[in-house]
């Protein structure tokens, strides 16, 4: 029998040492959006916001039909840029300046590329801080995302040598100004009553606090059939064998899957939040698992107009949810700098909800 050859075509992914800052990435694989797309977010994450779940009430908002969930976006944008930026993640640590743009609809193809903007090796040696710029955009070359994350990367190897260390400067947040309204936006015909709520831009006070009540238990299935669907290749989240290699012993549940499930449950309290326009910063503070329930609150930081609007107003949210802890507590960052130990994520985002009518 002749010898087997070993070279192979597989890839095994970027290790932090192969990256280089002002390295451009273009990603695989384009994806069409469809509306089972929008039927299997709802049954994954429960969201209910009326704008993602019903055409007729789009359209009397001068939509041409029920855009897909802004998130869903989110989650097949970052899972184009898996296998290229954090196939061999240890955890993604962080986002800034996310800004959504276009609305996405069933029929809409979306691809991504990515630019590196920063790389900091770790003090162990054994991985690294990969800071990169990502845009993702439509059939059309119209942006529907774009934002900085920043993932630790594990490297092939502890003693190769790495680039001189770059940390890049982020925004702290988007300018209300600098967020997109979907064109032909108009709200004079808002259904409170469809929508579930009757509290406006208006109702809502810098610092006051929303327990959105309800828990979701995620499960094993659950989180691996959204790393499936969004094409999100990175091993710690469907590889059961490898996790148990890792220093948590186990798979990790993929981060953007507790921001849908808090996004979902902050129905309750901010119903008529229908758009998330932007990310300002976030952090996945800890990991979760299978058989967690991830419970959520929010926080209102800050009420903006926005420019030439007096129908819509752009809400500041600062989103805490929390694992096995119900938020009737507020769970979070205490006046010694450290989260409580049940808090996993902290997220601080931009709302689009509708004003009354002067």
């Amino acid at each position: 029998m002749s010898k087997a050859k070993t070279k192979s075509e597989a890839v095994a992914g970027n290790f932090f040492e192969d990256f280089r800052v002002g390295q451009e990435i273009r990603h695989a694989t384009p994806r069409t959006m469809t509306e089972a797309d929008a039927a299997l977010n709802v049954a994954l994450y429960g969201s209910r916001f009326a704008i993602n779940s019903s055409d007729e009430f789009a359209r009397a908002l001068g939509l041409p039909r029920a855009p897909l969930d802004d998130l869903a976006v989110f989650h097949v944008v970052i899972g184009k840029t898996v296998p290229d930026i954090s196939l061999n993640a240890v955890a993604n640590l962080g986002y800034a300046e996310f800004r959504w743009g276009v609305p996405v609809y069933p029929g809409d193809t979306l691809s991504a590329r990515s630019t590196v903007l920063g790389l900091r090796e770790n003090s162990n040696r054994a991985s690294g801080v990969v800071w990169v710029r990502s845009t993702g955009v439509n059939q059309r070359g119209e942006m529907v995302l774009d934002y900085v994350r920043w993932v630790m990367v594990h490297k092939r190897d502890p003693a190769a040598a790495v680039p001189e260390t770059v940390v890049p400067k982020t925004a702290p947040s988007v300018a209300p100004a600098d967020l997109i309204v979907p064109a032909g936006l108009k709200l004079a015909g808002y259904d409170d009553v469809a929508a579930g709520s009757s509290y406006r831009w208006e109702d809502y006070e810098v610092g006051e606090r929303i327990d959105h009540v309800s828990g979701i238990t995620l499960e094993d299935s659950d989180h691996m059939f959204s790393t499936r669907l969004y094409q999100n290749t990175a091993r710690v989240h469907f590889d059961a064998f490898a996790g148990k290699s890792t220093r948590f012993g186990r798979r990790l549940a993929y981060g953007g899957h507790v921001i849908s499930l808090a996004r979902a449950l902050s129905f309750n309290g901010l119903a008529n939040g229908f758009r998330v326009a932007a990310i300002n910063a976030g952090s996945h503070v800890a990991p979760t698992f299978g058989g967690d329930t991830i419970y959520a609150w929010s926080e209102v930081l800050e009420k903006a107009p926005l420019p030439g609007r007096t129908d819509l107003g752009a809400l500041r949210m600062r989103s805490i949810s929390a694992k096995d802890c119900p938020c009737s507590s507020w769970p979070g960052k205490g006046a010694d700098g450290k989260y409580h130990p049940a808090v996993v994520l902290d997220l601080d985002y931009w709302l689009l909800m509708p004003r009354r009518a002067a």
